[in-house]
């Protein structure tokens, strides 16, 4: 209380005086990015960005935390509603959200706002090779991980399964469990196999591929016809370097999004401004911080943004030639 009102006789001193407001009352805005479970690429994501910002809270005054959560639905939900200031999420979430589809179906989230794309996302099927998958078609009749409610990669998994006529609640033993306990179960010989999206290397990936449990990634079909129904998609590849265990000799054919960084329309500018100069300033000392950010580049993290850019990231993007 002493030092509460100490500092309020300095900044009455500094008015009278004309010195301007007393320098450690400089205001501090806290933020926090939601980001997904800790062993995919979201958590380290978030905390890479967070990690650069804290780094300059004497500039920028802001203190930023990160928070694991139930991934790109749980976290366009809770920027919007307030409960987080920005957020990690899928390229399609953020175009569904948007236009009001999927999870939002006649409610279309008007006020989301991107900032920045990160790093693409392969949809990622693993399968114990003693469960008799060896391809696609061979998931009918086996217990298959297709994400937590509240994840992007559920719809992901669901979409997967449609265009290859699959239906996910008839064909298939469908398990919702979160990305993180899936490579456990599969080690146990509790699921068959798991789909993921998620950034490569993936310390889950790492995880499914180690155990004495035999692995393999399985092809995607069908994908062209997937990403011609879905502009959203694009073709992508499981690296299989990541995972010398696996026993794939190649890379891996699928699809995949982006992963994109989300906020809401009254998030201040200056804020945002901020967040986005930080980073892309400094992009090659944010590109080491993980190795899924190594194939960033300025001109592709303008890429997948599907709802409007934040005034306070177009700012910069246009003070440096980024955008006309």
């Amino acid at each position: 209380m002493r030092m509460v009102k100490f500092l309020a006789f300095l900044a009455v001193l500094g008015m009278i005086f004309g010195f301007g407001p007393y320098p450690a009352a400089a205001k501090t805005t806290f933020i926090t990015i939601g980001t997904g479970g800790v062993t995919g690429v979201y958590y380290p994501a978030g905390g890479a960005i967070s990690r650069m910002i804290n780094k300059k809270k004497d500039v920028y005054h802001i203190r930023a935390t990160v928070e694991s959560t139930a991934g790109s639905v749980f976290n366009i939900n809770a920027v919007m509603s307030g409960d987080l200031e920005f957020g990690i999420a899928q390229s399609d979430r953020q175009y569904q959200a948007y236009n009001g589809l999927a999870e939002w179906k006649g409610k279309p989230q008007k006020n989301l706002r991107a900032v920045f794309a990160l790093h693409p996302e392969a949809v990622t099927l693993v399968a114990a090779v003693d469960s008799g998958i060896k391809k696609f078609a061979d998931l009918k009749g086996k217990k298959v991980n297709i994400g937590n409610p509240g994840s992007g990669q559920r719809q992901n998994s669901i979409d997967a399964l449609t265009i290859n006529g699959i239906d996910w609640k008839k064909d298939i033993k469908a398990e919702g469990l979160k990305a993180a306990e899936a490579p456990g179960m599969l080690q146990d010989g509790r699921i068959d196999a798991f789909f993921y999206t998620v950034g490569h290397p993936s310390g889950a990936i790492k995880e499914a591929t180690a155990g004495t449990r035999k692995v393999m990634f399985i092809a995607i079909p069908n994908v062209d016809k997937l990403c011609k129904k879905f502009p959203y998609y694009a073709p992508a590849y499981v690296p299989v370097k990541f995972y010398p265990q696996a026993l794939n000799k190649e890379d891996v054919p699928t699809f995949g999004v982006k992963a994109t960084f989300v906020t809401r329309a009254d998030m201040p500018d200056d804020i945002v401004y901020a967040i986005t100069k930080e980073i892309f300033e400094n992009l090659d000392a944010f590109k080491k911080l993980h190795p899924a950010f190594e194939v960033l580049t300025k001109k592709n993290m303008l890429e997948g943004l599907s709802a409007p850019i934040h005034p306070g990231a177009l700012k910069y993007y246009k003070e440096a030639g980024l955008i006309k």
